[in-house]
């Protein structure tokens, strides 16, 4: 009797061992499934300032950089479980370029899924009233990873100009004024491709013939555009503007364009030119050489640039701005009515006491 006694309170002390074994492993287990669910799902991203930011990751990022990033910015709440969950979707072999839009409370798993895949979101940047090279590149270097010095250079490059077809003088004329998206890693290269990508369909075979038939090659249908950008804000009169320097240009006149003298002073805040402007030796001053600039003076826009292929036929061969400041122009086909146009707006000139 004894014996079966002593079975008895041995089964139920292995009874009592096997539950509490079981009850280990089934704490064991869902604690290493919280701290797993914690480090991979529980929000992570903490941002400050808004719901949304970019995160900026330069060509060349190891996983170090990346960590560096994200802690410089604060970014995240436990960088430990970032780490660990990096390493687990091979994150520190598959670092990706970029800029990236982050938000609040992401967690790591969806925040190392984003930077893992390289799904940036692309910028867009809208190129108008552009005046020279290194405006256009201290533009676009703002923007995008390339520096501005590495956009210049790729404009100026009388070599690289010379695969395109233009000079380091006429390069701005590959930039037809739009708005474009660019991923934030574009190289100056890339940007120049795309640039030249978007010319080559604006140039299409009906612009290119009425080009020809004008007598102008495209770069200089944009030299003369620019012109004319910079004569009128107002669409309505530029085919006629267009008109009169056609006109003086097929008579071998000089064009005596007055915003040609204002870009080769390189003073943009010039409102009224004075004759001795007229003296700086400049390939820019039509007032002293004849024919086109060797390059435009802004980037034209798409209305000026078709103004000048769709251009006015008539006999005007000067205008001068009205006296009534309307933006408008007075035209005339001869210097003596021209002198009359000119004298009424200078004198309003000297009325509202604009001297330069």
């Amino acid at each position: 009797m004894a014996s079966k006694k002593g079975k008895k309170k041995m089964s139920g002390k292995n009874r009592k061992l096997i539950i509490a074994f079981i009850l280990v492993i089934v704490v064991a287990t869902g604690l290493t499934f919280w701290s797993f669910y914690r480090k991979v799902f529980v929000p992570n991203v903490v941002l400050k300032r808004a719901s949304t930011q970019y995160i900026y990751i330069p060509t060349g990022s190891t996983f170090p950089d990346v960590m560096r990033i994200l802690q410089d910015k604060g970014y995240l709440k436990n960088s430990e479980s970032f780490r660990w969950v990096a390493e687990q979707m091979n994150y520190p072999l598959l670092v990706k370029p970029g800029r990236y839009l982050i938000k609040q409370k992401m967690n790591n798993r969806e925040l190392i899924g984003l930077l893992r895949s390289g799904r940036q979101t692309p910028l867009r940047l809208t190129f108008s009233n552009i005046r020279t090279v290194e405006q256009l590149a201290g533009v676009v270097g703002n923007k995008i990873e390339a520096d501005s010095a590495s956009i210049a250079f790729l404009f100026l490059d009388e070599v690289f100009q010379k695969t395109y077809g233009f000079t380091a003088q006429s390069s701005l004329s590959i930039v037809i004024p739009n708005t474009y998206e660019f991923y934030w890693n574009t190289s100056a290269e890339e940007f120049y491709k795309r640039l030249a990508k978007e010319y080559k369909k604006f140039w299409s075979d009906k612009r290119q013939a009425k080009a020809a038939k004008i007598g102008l090659t495209q770069a200089e249908v944009s030299t003369l555009a620019s012109i004319v950008e910079q004569e009128t804000r107002r669409n309505d009169e530029k085919p006629v503007i267009a008109g009169v320097y056609l006109n003086r240009y097929r008579k071998g006149w000089k064009l005596e364009a007055d915003p040609t003298l204002v870009y080769a002073l390189g003073d943009f805040t010039i409102r009224r030119v004075l004759n001795e402007y007229k003296e700086i030796d400049s390939p820019y001053n039509t007032y002293m050489y004849t024919g086109l600039p060797p390059g435009p003076i802004c980037m034209p826009s798409v209305a000026s640039i078709d103004a000048v292929l769709n251009y006015q036929a008539h006999n005007y061969l000067f205008f001068c701005a009205r006296s009534d400041f309307s933006g408008y122009h007075a035209f005339a086909t001869t210097y003596a009515q021209h002198l009359v146009n000119a004298r009424k707006f200078q004198k309003e000139l000297n009325r509202r006491n604009i001297r330069s």
